[in-house]
């Protein structure tokens, strides 16, 4: 790419539009034109203000000097007494909490037309620190900034420190009396599966259980941590001792008013929780199967318990709340306290992405020498392969938030000819997949995805109303669903027009009645009157039709003589 020092307006304009393609949480257009009051004035609409929103996010870019929806190229033209140096010193004095590492000012100038750019480089909080303008802290709602949300307010105040680990505070007066015999025996022999190749491997059976604990690293030189006492932990002890944090997971059918509540040892009892879910089987027909496949509605180990012991390490316990599996017809919902933690879920969809952090860094080691989690990144990756292979919707977390992650496992298809085609095509990159299984379940897709899928010839129409393409439709013989979604060509409503006109003169209102029914469903009432206006006009400049009586509903309209 052409370097930015050396573009015309014009270039300048396309790096940017590359650069910051639309206005979100991270990027801000503004076509400021002058600075005078612009960087601090007022309130909810200045320089300070719009960083304090990016901050309290995730950082990011505010673009001056260029037209608000098009990033043309104008030009700051009034500076005041401002300059690229100075101006990150008067924003970090008006912008309490802002860490002044990260911020910084980046003068772009246009070769040909000397107009000039910035770029204000905003960096992310501080954890655990709100970034104030004008004595409130910020962000961004829709095209404006309103004052910070109480949800992404707590969830700043809640933020891990670096190096704090909940889970790695010792509890200094629990003994080993305080942890149950079988739990213990059963974490000897998953230690003793997961090392089985190490010279010291015939050793395991003989060690203390004071070693082994030290080994896994549920303790440190014998004293018990927190995440020692969750995974082995009797429940009477671990209630008592992880007090106020509740060390629960309740499993819910709402629909049947039922619940249970099951408690440490959780190297035990998530089992019993994966075992209480309703799992029944089911059969599916695989494409160019003569025999139908017959299997558990969910994976029990690669899916449920994978995802169960997923949120047990990333619960954040430090908000005093539990873990919850909500079970309704064909769907299991698991909820954990804390955000997705360590980047997004599709990150880790295709396996190549290593997480760097946990939440809870200790217990994760600890479930990992277990064998009750995967630390390297393939676990999100292996329940998103689970289900491609059962010819199921795939596991997603809609309905996360800053403050709680969702992870929702699908035990039926929602279209069979849909979910088979789209499981069965195992020449389709997983982020294909992934977006079309989004389609399905009628989930929003991002501009970029749209783009992706469109370029692939997988899907048509404008958004929000997407659809499969033709080449889709005919493979999942939803060719009907296609037509009525699409529509036929002007030329068929032309032809259906021109019959009507040949029995005689009609009103605009009998054309509507003749047309409304035939046009897709997917287009609004208001769209589809449009779509006959503009058949009608195009008929009349064809000289095909004309107007015999007056303007609107007055028009006669009858064959060209």
């Amino acid at each position: 790419m052409t370097e930015p020092y050396t573009m015309t307006a014009r270039e300048l304009q396309a790096w940017l539009r590359a650069g910051f393609p639309k206005e979100n949480e991270r990027y801000e257009w503004k076509e400021w034109r002058s600075l005078k009051s612009n960087i601090s004035g007022r309130k909810g609409e200045d320089l300070v203000s719009y960083v304090s929103a990016l901050a309290n996010m995730d950082g990011g870019c505010i673009v001056i000097g260029v037209q608000d929806g098009t990033l043309a190229v104008t030009g700051i033209q009034e500076f005041a007494d401002y300059t690229a140096d100075n101006v990150v010193h008067r924003v970090l004095g008006k912008t309490p909490g802002l860490p002044s590492m990260g911020l910084r000012v980046q003068e772009l100038r246009a070769s040909d037309t000397g107009a000039v750019v910035w770029l204000v480089h905003v960096p992310r909080h501080a954890p655990r620190e709100l970034v104030l303008a004008h004595d409130q802290a910020w962000q961004r709602d829709g095209d404006s900034l309103t004052g910070l949300r109480e949800d992404r307010r707590r969830a700043i105040l809640l933020e891990p420190l670096a190096g704090e680990d909940w889970s790695a505070v010792l509890v200094p007066q629990a003994t080993l009396e305080d942890l149950d015999v079988a739990a213990i025996a059963k974490a000897r022999e998953k230690y003793a599966e997961r090392h089985q190749r190490e010279p010291w491997a015939d050793q395991i059976p003989h060690w203390s259980a004071e070693k082994l604990l030290d080994k896994i690293g549920l303790t440190l030189h014998g004293r018990i941590t927190r995440a020692c006492m969750l995974l082995l932990g009797n429940p009477e002890s671990a209630s008592a001792f992880l007090s106020p944090h509740p060390a629960e997971i309740t499993w819910k059918v709402a629909a049947e008013r039922v619940a249970e509540h099951f408690h440490p040892p959780f190297l035990l009892t998530t089992t019993d929780v994966a075992l209480r879910i309703r799992n029944p089987n089911i059969k599916l027909f695989p494409a160019n199967e003569l025999l139908a496949v017959t299997l558990p509605r969910y994976d029990t180990n690669k899916v449920l318990l994978e995802g169960l012991h997923n949120c047990l390490a990333h619960q954040d316990y430090a908000q005093c709340g539990r873990i919850v599996v909500e079970e309704s017809a064909g769907l299991v919902r698991m909820i954990n306290l804390g955000g997705f933690f360590d980047g997004q879920p599709e990150d880790y969809a295709s396996g190549t992405r290593t997480p760097g952090r946990y939440r809870n860094d200790r217990l994760a080691k600890a479930m990992a020498e277990v064998g009750m989690i995967d630390k390297v990144g393939f676990g999100i990756h292996d329940m998103v392969q689970a289900q491609r292979r059962r010819f199921l919707p795939l596991p997603d977390y809609e309905g996360s938030s800053l403050l709680r992650t969702v992870f929702n496992i699908y035990g039926q298809e929602i279209d069979e000819n849909y979910s088979h085609w789209l499981m069965e095509r195992t020449d389709l990159p997983i982020e294909h997949v992934l977006w079309l299984d989004r389609l399905q379940k009628k989930l929003r897709l991002d501009a970029a995805q749209v783009a992706e899928l469109r370029r692939a010839g997988l899907i048509e129409g404008r958004s929000p109303k997407l659809h499969i393409s033709a080449q889709m439709a005919v493979a999942t013989e939803q060719e009907v669903a296609y037509l009525n979604h699409k529509g036929l060509d002007s030329k068929h409503y032309k032809g259906l027009v021109l019959g009507l006109l040949a029995l005689g003169p009609q009103p605009r209102a009998k054309i509507n009645a003749m047309l409304l029914p035939k046009l897709p469903a997917a287009i609004a009432l208001s769209s589809q009157k449009t779509f006959i206006k503009n058949l009608l006009q195009d008929m009349v400049r064809e000289q095909l039709i004309e107007n015999a009586g007056g303007a609107t509903q007055a028009a006669l309209w009858r064959l060209k003589r």
